[in-house]
């Protein structure tokens, strides 16, 4: 008798695992058409009374119902006449699935010690099981650029679908880019301590500035030569020469930007992204000259200065079309 009790006992464990985890959808075995809803593009444009297909789990149509071309024959029909079909949200620059619990070191896998990682990937820390994960895809958050933190270059970054079983499974584009956090060309005093607080030049900004040029240097010589002794670093930064990988430089101040800005094209990097750019609406116009991606930090925010305007977050992405 106690050994049936025990069994029962396991058994209705193993079922509420089972259902307390998200698993990921099964392939798309018919074709599917969405009908009658508002669907948004993604560009600007909407469709009042759509027709949306889609066919072995990727969009084959979107059209207007009155399109009559459309045939919906041998199609599963799924009315959502007044409601709102929109693109899966993108998430860049998250720590999602490395972070789950911030309190508990364990469940932490955003940032590696020592100051230079370009080699650390964090594709292979991402975690699909993620309670955090799970909470994001029914608010349509389908999909997140994966990105280490920490140094000065934290390490290279990975979109991922959070659809998925494993690390493996939700690679969409594997190792994008590499983040650099650019060092603060001026800094204020840490008033707590009985400092100035007042902005005052970081005396050690060149000399952190000269430190990442000499690394990129050291790297291009290493991957011109004969590579007797692997150096994974080196390794790592090949594919910002070639415009197989983005630099993500993290940085807020005018100066910080521009220097960047300088800093790729005397390194011969072809793909420059800059995140965070709080003031790269002082330099719109060196951005677009040189066909530079940006992106803003949170829109709903305070600004970062006494006198900025209090919206200037929010209209930062509009200032730099």
């Amino acid at each position: 008798m106690k050994t049936t009790y025990t069994t029962i006992i396991l058994l209705v464990v193993c079922i509420t695992l089972g259902y307390a985890q998200q698993t990921p959808a099964e392939p798309q075995k018919e074709t599917i058409a969405i009908v009658g809803a508002t669907a948004h593009i993604g560009n600007g444009s909407v469709i009042n009374n759509s027709i949306i297909v889609f066919k072995e789990g990727k969009l084959t149509s979107v059209a207007s119902a009155n399109d009559t071309s459309t045939s919906l024959d041998g199609i599963k029909v799924i009315n959502a006449e007044g409601k709102h079909v929109y693109p899966g949200f993108i998430v860049p620059n998250s720590t999602l699935g490395l972070v789950e619990i911030g309190a508990v070191r364990a469940t932490n896998d955003q940032s590696e010690i020592g100051s230079i990682n370009p080699h650390i990937r964090s594709l292979i820390a991402y975690n699909a099981e993620s309670k955090i994960v799970e909470s994001l895809r029914p608010n349509g958050v389908l999909l997140g650029q994966v990105t280490p933190r920490g140094g000065r270059i934290s390490g290279t970054s990975s979109i991922v679908q959070f659809d998925a079983w494993n690390w493996e499974d939700a690679a969409i584009e594997v190792d994008d880019g590499i983040h650099i956090n650019w060092p603060n060309s001026f800094s204020r005093g840490r008033w707590w301590l009985g400092e100035d607080p007042a902005l005052k030049p970081n005396k050690q900004y060149p000399e952190q500035v000269a430190e990442l040029s000499s690394f990129l240097n050291e790297a291009k010589s290493y991957l011109k030569g004969s590579k007797n002794s692997r150096n994974l670093p080196f390794e790592a930064v090949e594919g910002l020469f070639n415009g197989n990988k983005q630099l993500f430089v993290h940085v807020n101040d005018e100066k910080g930007i521009t220097d960047a800005i300088a800093f790729a094209e005397e390194n011969s990097i072809k793909k420059l992204v800059i995140v965070g750019g709080y003031e790269t609406y002082k330099v719109a116009d060196l951005l677009k000259q040189n066909n530079i991606g940006v992106l803003v930090q949170r829109v709903h925010r305070r600004p970062d200065g006494e006198d900025h305007d209090y919206d200037l977050p929010y209209k930062l992405a509009k200032m730099l079309v």
